[in-house]
């Protein structure tokens, strides 16, 4: 397998995040499926609510700009996404709107979100694993930014009892669908390697 470089970070900062541990997650499985994986966490980017005005007057935060390096120099992406409300984090979603107004001279608009793969997935309390937040990310994501997204995703329903001692998913559907997801995402990644 060629070097292929996986990106993780949850779109939440919160202590105990289960969103968080999903991410650690799917970092450990990139990386024993061959992969060099590495886990972000946004606390590290931090940016002002988006205005254009501010945009305007101060340009973009250099902590987007960070974090469009960081995107760009991996093949691949996953964000696990809290649902708030049956959306996304505003942390997550304020984030990505920063990172996508940047774009270099001969690059595309939303650069950081094109010329590689994105995966995506929740954890989540209740019982549908926060699919609702990421019907929401995945139009976000895919008409907003024009990134690719693979159609698996990993859903964790009942996200305080899912994980054990080991970080590793206890329910086997969940794990299943993890499984799957970090392979196709690999697989896809390779392709841009």
């Amino acid at each position: 397998m060629k070097d292929v470089r996986i990106l993780t970070f949850s779109g939440s900062t919160r202590s105990g995040s289960y969103n968080t541990r999903l991410a650690e997650l799917v970092t450990r499985t990139a990386s024993e499926a061959g992969a060099e994986a590495t886990r972000i966490s946004l606390a590290d980017y931090p940016m002002p609510i988006y205005n254009g005005d501010l945009e305007a007057n101060e340009g973009v935060p250099e902590a987007a700009k960070a974090l469009k390096e960081v995107m760009q120099a991996h093949h691949g992406i996953f964000i696990a996404s809290p649902e708030y409300n049956t959306s996304v984090s505003p942390l997550l979603k304020n984030t990505l709107d920063w990172v996508s107004r940047l774009s270099a001279d001969g690059e595309p608009p939303a650069a950081a979100f094109k010329s590689r793969v994105f995966a995506l997935g929740a954890a989540s309390p209740g019982a549908l694993g926060g699919i609702r937040g990421l019907m929401g990310l995945r139009t976000i994501m895919e008409i907003g930014y024009g990134a690719l997204v693979i159609p698996e995703m990993s859903t964790v329903p009942a996200a305080a009892s899912a994980f054990d001692d080991d970080g590793v998913l206890s329910n086997e559907r969940a794990a299943g669908l993890l499984e799957a997801m970090v392979k196709r995402l690999i697989d896809e990644a390779a392709l841009r390697a």
